[in-house]
């Protein structure tokens, strides 16, 4: 069987690695990547100094032996990207947010749709953090009954020294909920196996950055489905002395029991990240899942080789960003209003 072969266009994030190592560490080969000139492109050539760097994106699109195009460019410019790879027969791969508008959406959806590619958002929340995949094991198996309510934290870490112009350009980036809300909306589509949800609240805000109008520093969504709630809050807060770029946090209800997980770390409590806690008839539960397998990448791999959708149905990878994107509008319209 010859390896998924695969190149990466647009490196304006550093999500770009993880996208790659989940490739390569999943069978895939890496033979092209084209990127502007800045530090992130730089320290990729460097980590994969055999991989040629191509000046014209167009070599990539029409070579034949590639089959996959992966993208962390600006949030703006990823839709377009996309969309130029599937016209040309290859399957995507992005960074989240796949796309910053409902036009885009709408655009990426139709060409997905009449091109039969595959497109799909690593949202590395969920995908790429051994304790939610575990937790969605244990769903799926019915450790908790059936879910009815889910509470997301995603806390960040700013870092403005370290951030382009773009990351402050709300136009480019797509405001806080599209950015990195879209990443808990996937989660809440997951866990209550939800095909979309109504938005009944939602709040973006600049509350503590006056010298960067454009970034929005902390929102919310309230969103239901007709079996389920669920609460997701966002933000730019993360103070400098946690060990972690954010205290990530996700609670599951259950009819029969309850999830708590501790992503990326257990303030004051155990080391590392990766933490599981089940409640249920028998008592409580402690997992470590650090050692747990991330299946996302085998299994793209094998929807490009298969044509099936294991890795996640493309419907819901489209329906987590129309949420976010929904959302968004709401939160900004509400504040306008």
């Amino acid at each position: 069987m010859k390896p998924v072969k695969f190149a990466a266009i647009g490196i304006e994030h550093d999500h770009i690695f993880g996208q790659t190592a989940c490739l390569l560490d999943a069978g895939a080969e890496l033979v092209g990547f084209h990127a502007g000139d800045n530090e992130l492109s730089r320290a990729y050539a460097e980590k994969y100094p055999d991989i040629p760097d191509v000046d014209d994106i167009r070599r990539l699109l029409e070579d034949d032996g590639i089959d996959l195009i992966i993208s962390a460019a600006v949030p703006d410019e990823r839709a377009g990207i996309a969309i130029e790879a599937m016209r040309a027969g290859k399957d995507v791969m992005v960074d989240k947010p796949g796309m910053v508008t409902m036009a885009q959406l709408e655009e990426v959806r139709q060409v997905q749709a009449e091109t039969g590619r595959i497109f799909s958002i690593l949202y590395s929340e969920h995908f790429e953090n051994r304790a939610t995949v575990k937790a969605g094991e244990l769903v799926g198996a019915g450790a908790i009954g059936k879910v009815i309510s889910l509470a997301g934290f995603g806390p960040h870490r700013l870092r403005a020294p370290t951030r382009p112009a773009w990351f402050f350009e709300r136009e480019r980036y797509g405001g806080i909920l599209v950015d990195i809300g879209s990443h808990q909306c996937e989660q809440f589509l997951f866990f209550t196996g939800a095909d979309t949800a109504d938005i009944l609240s939602a709040t973006a805000r600049n509350r503590a950055h006056p010298q960067w109008p454009g970034l929005q520093d902390t929102g919310s969504i309230h969103l239901a489905t007709t079996e389920a709630d669920g609460f997701i809050h966002v933000d730019w807060f993360t103070p400098d002395g946690l060990p972690s770029w954010g205290d990530g946090r996700l609670f599951i209800t259950g009819t029969e029991g309850a999830i708590e997980l501790r992503k990326n770390i257990d303030v004051a409590g155990r080391e590392g990240g990766n933490h599981l806690l089940l409640t249920d008839r028998q008592g409580v539960h402690y997992m470590d899942c650090s050692q747990v397998p991330l299946p996302y990448g085998r299994q793209l791999l094998a929807d490009i080789r298969d044509r099936t959708e294991t890795a996640m149905p493309q419907a819901r990878c489209f329906a987590a960003m129309e949420l976010a994107l929904r959302a968004q509008k709401m939160a900004e319209e509400n504040h306008h209003a």
